[in-house]
């Protein structure tokens, strides 16, 4: 038997294991069929070969369509073989001869039952193993290219951020210390960010748990005193380059609150999504700090911070913008696919 017809074999018995109407169906028919060729040979045979048709059968049956039609077939051959064939033929009736036959046939087809059963079930968890492996494999892989693009991602953001720097101590060279402080700092939470989100741990965690968590990281990397983060999501699942976008843009504003928005006497940072329509959501990040002077438009800002916020923002499809007339504090809301 080639291989080619061997699995064609084996994924036709598959398809009879795996709908029982088809897998009785075959037993009733192997019996009819075992039956009208030992009725054929009837006269061919010498006498003593009563079962010559049927163990064919079970074996059959029960490799293509599994344990109770092998069962079955293998009953129905029996009472068949004790009736018609066994003396005294057409009668149950049985002495010691027919008993030892009956015994002798009982115990092959329970054999080649229990053996093809055993084999199914060995192939099946072999069968399961390999699926695990694949699955494992594609995760494996989809992380590795996950890891790729983000590493890029990260070195292209850490280029544009030193740019940025570098045209602000162009203009100020006075301020090159805090230009480089500062880029350090951001590039440092960056990192504190990318280990949290890269444990499993977090990433299983309810997107309000893992946001709430970020808040507390960065509370205790600046060292904010008397300010409480208050994080209100809904369950909503993120893909890991979303939550990697989300979680820069949501360090870089509540940053921006904690650097600009509080007095000595402290405050409260608010991050809250919401679910605008099915295919949009929509993140606030407010404070209830001093709040931003009139005349300044946060919107219109050319600073780092507003850069980096709009192009976090435009890697989430989305957009970014100041709200206004909200009394004291500062806002700003994200809208972004969902």
């Amino acid at each position: 038997m080639t291989r080619v017809t061997m699995d064609r074999f084996v994924r036709a018995g598959m398809m009879f294991r795996r709908d029982w109407r088809l897998g009785y169906g075959l037993a009733l028919a192997s019996f009819a069929l075992a039956l009208f060729s030992r009725f054929h040979l009837q006269g061919t045979l010498p006498p003593g070969f009563p079962y010559l048709t049927f163990f064919p059968a079970v074996i059959v049956t029960t490799f293509l369509a599994g344990l109770w039609p092998g069962i079955l077939c293998a009953a129905l051959c029996g009472v068949a073989a004790l009736y018609f064939f066994i003396p005294p033929v057409n009668s149950f009736a049985m002495d010691g001869a027919s008993t030892i036959a009956i015994g002798f046939y009982i115990f092959i087809v329970t054999v080649d039952i229990a053996l093809i059963h055993f084999m199914h079930r060995a192939a099946d968890r072999l069968e399961a193993k390999k699926r695990v492996t694949e699955e494992l494999y594609d995760q494996q892989r989809t992380m590795f290219q996950e890891l790729q693009h983000r590493v890029a991602n990260n070195m292209t953001f850490v280029s544009a951020l030193l740019q940025l720097q570098k045209r602000k101590v162009a203009t100020d060279p006075g301020s090159a210390s805090f230009a480089l402080d500062e880029a350090q700092s951001r590039i440092e939470t960056m990192s504190r960010i990318h280990r949290r989100l890269y444990d499993p741990a977090s990433v299983d965690l309810p997107v309000a748990e893992y946001f709430q968590e970020i808040c507390a990281d960065l509370l205790q990397a600046t060292g904010a005193r008397n300010i409480v983060c208050l994080v209100d999501m809904p369950a909503v699942k993120l893909d890991i380059a979303r939550l990697t976008t989300l979680s820069l843009l949501v360090t870089e504003l509540v940053t921006n609150s904690l650097k600009h928005a509080f007095a000595d006497d402290g405050g409260t940072i608010t991050l809250k999504l919401e679910r605008l329509d099915p295919q949009r959501l929509t993140l606030t990040v407010s404070d209830n700090g001093r709040g931003v002077p009139a005349e300044v438009d946060m919107a219109a800002s050319k600073g780092l911070g507003t850069r980096i916020v709009q192009s976090l923002a435009a890697q989430l499809g989305g957009e970014v913008r100041a709200l206004t007339n909200l009394g004291r504090g500062a806002a700003w809301q994200v809208v972004f696919a969902a």
